[in-house]
């Protein structure tokens, strides 16, 4: 089942995130390896500068999405206000569809 990580960030923490971004990269790309990742990329403001976060990854459940978020340094580096999990349908335009 497919889920939704919407993360935004603390405010003025972008020094925060592009310190992180190595480990948060290396991350993502082992749950690329493993076939969870489905897509990733920052959530930009007005000014194009990262706010926050948009992953979609393939769980179990809801409980292993929540311990994959967990997992990313971004959270364990204390980045996020908020992290929202939801279940996902990728409707449209569906890689592979």
């Amino acid at each position: 089942m497919l889920f939704t990580l919407i993360c935004k960030d603390k405010p003025a923490s972008l020094d925060l995130r592009l310190a992180t971004r190595p480990a948060h990269v290396e991350f993502l790309n082992g749950l690329n390896g493993s076939g969870k990742l489905k897509m990733a990329g920052p959530l930009l403001d007005e000014a194009g500068k990262p706010f926050g976060s948009l992953v979609i990854i393939d769980a179990a459940d809801k409980a292993e999405a929540t311990a994959t978020a967990a997992r990313d340094p971004y959270a364990l580096a204390g980045l996020f206000a908020s992290v929202e999990i939801a279940a996902f349908n990728w409707a449209f335009n569906a890689p592979g569809a």
